[in-house]
């Protein structure tokens, strides 16, 4: 490996390799196409990422020109910043002739201007989603005929997205002698068949078993029955667990994302959001403040669940739970990273028990019937190590109206929302009237113009309904807008 490459992940703390890495560095180094499968979290970025700076750095027969050598395409934009640091990182200390190696990311939500400037001054290495490669490429900014390695990663992902039509008008547009590799968690059916489409007798490197690959033996796993209406109280008790550091919230909904984001803001807790109703900018920011350590709870939506590569995230709360198993492994995989531990908690509400049966079968977890709990029962706080006493808000106890409930351990129903409200009585009843007989309710104006009492007040006033000094008021329907008597302002 060159000494560049080496100094470069030295300084980032990267002196050993993961699993992944040292099977398929021998085989791509020498330029062979292959297929790596290993679980989220076990360093398949630099897997790809190493061999391919090394293989562009020391071609002899080509040298860098400033037209793209490397190309990895990803699904998101949030993996494609993730891979873009990493690779940059690793090429800080590279040059091609008299410049340094340049490595760029091509992604939605930000202006063409920019990414298309970065094309024109030359780039060596793209990484990129796939709508806004083929938008450059198809308005002859972005050149992939020069490309001598490619990468597909998280193909399972482009797949769930729609992206493989994408992909395939990609792959008609760069050279048939290349270099091609895919990394990816899962492996279902339809990825093997592209595989086989655009690489060479690939070699399918496997760094664990099917088993291993599904679930995280580093990471415990906790699955609770958890009522809607207290889902945010057991949240903000979590938070306060002992040893919990930096903490993923995922939920399936974008709006429900954003509801819970401001709930446990407005309960003391520093939090931020990323979720597809906010702009490309916004999602950065929020991105940025949670590596930094500004903030130290993320909620998002599974458009997060790949690309956030921060090795101390020790919890995983899935708020809601995902649609199918692939992206719980995916979720959950955000902890439990680079040989830590972590814990996953996935609160599923009575009408998601289908669905997480579908899961809890698919990856043999042995947890098929959560145990019903709420944010006071005893062994969700003695299971979590949340104090005792550990209320809702950071810095004071707050009990939620569902947890009080339910302590005697019967089930809430959401009618009991605002059970504890007081409401006024009111009386809705309505008669239609015809020919001027009376209707209760009614304002009708008096001669000084003010409003008489009416409905509920005018019976209180005159002694009730059927007091007779309750007057009788008359309304007669205009037939046009001439005869409309003149209402109480």
């Amino acid at each position: 490996m060159r000494d560049e490459i080496v100094r470069a992940l030295a300084e980032d703390g990267k002196e050993f390799a993961f699993a992944i890495q040292e099977l398929t560095l021998p085989m791509a180094l020498a330029g062979d196409d292959l297929i790596g499968q290993a679980r989220t979290g076990m360093g398949k970025t630099l897997a790809f990422g190493v061999p391919m700076l090394q293989r562009i750095t020391t071609d002899s027969e080509r040298e860098l020109s400033g037209t793209p050598r490397g190309l990895v395409v990803v699904p998101t934009r949030e993996l494609c910043l993730q891979v873009y640091e990493d690779i940059a990182s690793a090429a800080k200390y590279l040059r091609a002739g008299d410049r340094k190696l340049s490595v760029t990311s091509i992604y939605g939500g930000r202006p063409y201007e920019a990414q298309i400037a970065a094309l024109q001054k030359g780039v060596d290495v793209v990484i990129g989603t796939p709508g806004r490669l083929l938008d450059l490429a198809q308005q002859g900014h972005l050149q992939l005929g020069g490309l001598s390695m490619l990468v597909l990663d998280e193909a399972d992902e482009m797949l769930d997205l729609g992206f493989l039509p994408d992909i395939e008008r990609i792959l008609k547009q760069i050279p048939d002698q290349r270099q091609a590799m895919l990394f990816s968690a899962t492996m279902p059916d339809p990825i093997i068949t592209l595989a086989r489409t655009f690489m060479n007798q690939p070699t399918h490197i496997r760094a664990e078993g099917v088993q291993g690959a599904a679930t995280h033996d580093s990471t415990e796993q906790f699955v609770y029955r958890a009522h809607a209406l207290d889902k945010v109280e057991m949240v903000s008790r979590i938070l306060q667990a002992e040893g919990r550091g930096a903490t993923m919230i995922f939920t399936r909904t974008k709006r429900t994302a954003q509801k819970v984001a401001d709930e446990l803001a407005e309960r003391g807790f520093k939090v931020g959001a990323v979720h597809g109703d906010l702009g490309q900018i916004a999602r950065e920011k929020a991105l940025k403040a949670f590596r930094g350590g500004d903030v130290d709870v993320l909620v998002a939506t599974d458009v997060a669940a790949r690309g956030i590569d921060i090795d101390n995230i020790t919890h995983v709360i899935n708020y809601q739970i995902p649609e199918d198993e692939q992206a719980y492994v995916h979720r959950i995989g955000r902890t439990g990273r680079a040989g830590k531990t972590g814990i996953a908690i996935t609160l599923v509400d009575w009408d998601e028990l289908d669905r997480w049966e579908m899961i809890n079968t698919a990856l043999k977890l042995d947890r098929a019937d959560p145990s019903e709990t709420y944010s006071n029962s005893p062994h969700f706080h003695e299971e979590l190590s949340i104090p005792a006493g550990t209320g809702g808000t950071v810095g004071g106890p707050r009990t939620s109206p569902r947890a009080a409930k339910a302590q005697d351990g019967t089930r809430i129903s959401s009618k009991d929302k605002d059970a504890n409200r007081e409401r006024p009585t009111r009386n809705r009843s309505r008669r239609r009237t015809r020919g001027g007989e009376g209707a209760a309710g009614h304002v009708e104006p008096t001669a000084d113009g003010t409003a008489a009492p009416s409905g509920d007040k005018a019976a209180a006033a005159d002694g009730g309904d059927d007091s007779p000094a309750r007057k009788r008021r008359h309304r007669r329907r205009p037939r046009n807008a001439a005869e409309a008597p003149a209402t109480a302002g």
